[in-house]
């Protein structure tokens, strides 16, 4: 797989995410995570797994929250492998930053997060 086709599967996986959290579905946010993924959700807390991943966007969804943009977009080869997102972001709710989004593509040929990093900053 060439470089370029690894990064349109991660915007893909972002793109994937994004329409699952708008659709209020938190379980479609998880499949966005590899099965060991680590996720640091600002100021709640680190999460480990699709599991406790899961259980933190159905919180989250619970409360109301949805529409989640992304500006300020920048995309990074990681010297891991796969490609590493940051940006601003902004809901309806809520705005902040995504530090640090690293994405792989796994052997079933999509991209997921294997470590997400984001900040909330404040209400709206």
């Amino acid at each position: 797989m060439t470089e370029s086709q690894a990064l349109t599967r991660c915007k893909a996986g972002i793109a994937a995410w994004q329409h699952a959290f708008n659709n209020q579905d938190a379980k479609g946010c998880a499949a966005q995570y590899c099965h060991d993924a680590v996720m640091h959700a600002r100021p709640f807390g680190t999460f480990t797994g699709r599991e406790q991943i899961e259980q933190f966007w159905r919180d989250i969804i619970s409360q109301g929250f949805t529409n989640v943009e992304y500006t300020d977009v920048d995309w990074q080869a990681s010297p891991q492998g796969g490609y590493l997102l940051t940006s601003k972001w902004t809901m309806n709710k809520a705005y902040g930053v995504v530090h640090k989004e690293h994405w792989i593509v796994e052997d079933d040929g999509h991209a997921r997060l294997i470590f997400d990093e984001f900040e909330v900053q404040g209400e709206r």
